[in-house]
């Protein structure tokens, strides 16, 4: 499998390692439509755990991204509020790998 960042592959390994089932990127949410009803923002979180019905974002990257991430977390969560969305961080999966080892 190829992910967009190492960070996804070293929580996938930790999710196999605890046997948590997981896909990767299945879903894609709309998160804003134009007056014709195109898309125009869309997000797709990084994990989905069917069997605790959860959705998980990582994001290592810098801060400023890190607040446009955040922003469409809070727009997925008005829009799609029966969904769960776990946003972890990286001291979050570092955290998680400091056990795995």
């Amino acid at each position: 499998m190829r992910f967009a960042h190492r960070s996804e592959a070293r929580f996938a390994r930790l999710l196999d390692f605890y046997r948590i089932r997981w896909e990767y990127e299945p879903h894609t949410f709309a998160l804003r439509e134009d007056a014709g009803g195109a898309v125009r923002e869309a997000f797709t979180p990084d994990f989905w755990l069917p069997e605790q019905g959860v959705y998980v974002e990582l994001t290592v990257l810098r801060q400023q991204l890190v607040t446009q991430k955040n922003g469409k977390l809070r727009r997925f969560r008005e829009r799609y509020p029966g969904m769960t969305l776990r946003m972890l961080y990286r001291r979050d999966v570092d955290a998680l790998a400091c056990k795995y080892v």
